[in-house]
């Protein structure tokens, strides 16, 4: 299959509707795109993976066990390759599932930091994710109470998983999220 970002997004669209969750979708593909450039990955691999991650999220939101599986399924009905296919599987820890190549192990435990990095952006006077700093966002990740849905579990394992620091991860991350910023209305 020639992995095309446009009917990629398309196939997201498709499922997705909520501009949130669209939105988180191109934070992850964005931050796995940086990735993929830091290991010298497949940079399209990656990015479709980080893209179309949540394909699934809007159909099995009231029935968290099935979400990532019902994505698989999607994915595999439309061709996209096994490596793909099985990270995003992965990625949801309900299913206790263990992260092998790099690639999954970098879904499964970065993802969730584009969403403290968002909430980290809109508590800003400015709500620009521009005038967002490192600092920042790590002083955010100790405060349990800031952003409680954002599983800090899951990118404590980072430093294991990718033999990268929470602050490497953090610069990435950020780089990365303010590359698009317009999309990400942020």
């Amino acid at each position: 299959m020639d992995l095309n970002r446009d009917d990629a997004y398309n196939l997201l669209t498709k499922y997705l509707k909520n501009k949130n969750l669209i939105k988180h979708s191109l934070a992850v593909e964005a931050l796995m795109k940086a990735l993929a450039k830091k290991f010298n990955e497949n940079e399209q691999i990656w990015r479709i993976t980080g893209l179309l991650h949540d394909l699934d999220w809007e159909m099995t939101q009231n029935e968290p066990e099935k979400h990532s599986l019902v994505a698989y399924e999607i994915l595999k009905e439309n061709g996209y390759p096994e490596e793909i296919a099985k990270a995003i599987k992965i990625h949801n820890h309900l299913h206790h599932l263990e992260p092998e190549t790099l690639m999954e192990k970098a879904l499964y435990s970065t993802e969730e930091i584009t969403g403290l990095i968002v909430a980290s952006t809109l508590v800003l006077p400015s709500k620009s994710i521009k005038d967002l700093t490192v600092t920042s966002i790590l002083k955010r990740f100790k405060e349990k109470a800031f952003a409680k849905g954002v599983n800090r579990e899951l990118i404590n394992l980072t430093p294991q998983y990718l033999g990268i620091s929470l602050e490497e991860l953090t610069q990435i991350a950020l780089k990365a999220m303010q590359e698009i910023s317009k999309e990400l209305e942020l």
